[in-house]
């Protein structure tokens, strides 16, 4: 019997590319309030921002959009012209219709490891954004399930992985984020395999967990099939 059966997959920045059309959104947002307040401070405003408004608006573009035009109108005292308001969320679209772009030996290594556990896309942001990506990618056929949620967390990856497979202790996560895909996976029993993206969103960031058994980091996601073969 394979002692994993279940492997879970986080979307953005792990099976396409995600990050980078945020930090170029930003850099966009930042010219267009340039006569309101330098540079480096307005990305530090708009951070603070999203940390507020996580609770509120969740992960993804929509709640990104209003926090940059929540920003716009905290710098500019209010003043800030309907026409800066418009190519905010002009920027928006542009982000939300943005082509798809699979990350090099994703398609390969999902038919590979389909072929033998059950996978699970595992991932956070807004529904229809999420649901949009995925259905462009083409990667959707190979998973058995699908789960788009708030947030993730160790009782997340519990609900899952018993809903969807054998529970987390015969489960693997795969992820590029440490915080949400890795960390709390091997809190709930699982294995957390790091996947690092060369962009990363900084409020993602926290410590490896060296420290524990269950835990992996490789260098690219073609890289998770010999530790799969090796569990099993």
């Amino acid at each position: 019997m394979k002692h994993l059966t279940t492997i879970g997959f986080d979307a953005d920045d792990t099976l396409w590319q995600n990050e980078q059309f945020f930090r170029m959104t930003e850099e966009r947002f930042r010219a267009l309030l340039a006569g309101h307040m330098d540079a480096d401070q307005l990305g530090a405003r708009l951070l603070e921002a999203e940390k507020r408004n996580l609770g509120r608006y969740g992960f993804g573009i929509k709640g990104f959009m209003l926090s940059m035009i929540e920003t716009a109108i905290e710098v500019s005292g209010g003043d800030v012209p309907a026409s800066t308001i418009g190519d905010i969320l002009g920027l928006g679209r542009e982000m939300l219709a943005h082509p798809v772009e699979t990350l090099p030996g994703v398609r390969e290594t999902l038919e590979e490891l389909a072929d033998s556990h059950r996978l699970v896309l595992i991932t956070k942001g807004d529904l229809f954004d999420q649901e949009r990506k995925l259905a462009a990618s083409g990667l959707g056929e190979l998973f058995d399930a699908v789960e788009i949620v708030s947030d993730k967390k160790a009782d997340t990856y519990r609900r899952i992985f018993a809903r969807h497979g054998d529970g987390p202790e015969r489960a693997m996560m795969i992820g590029n984020s440490l915080k949400s895909d890795v960390v709390p996976a091997i809190e709930a029993g699982g294995w957390g395999v790091y996947v690092p993206h060369e962009l990363t969103w900084v409020l993602e960031h926290v410590d490896a967990p060296v420290d524990q058994p269950k835990f992996r980091e490789v260098s690219a996601i073609h890289d998770v099939l010999p530790i799969v073969r090796a569990i099993d």
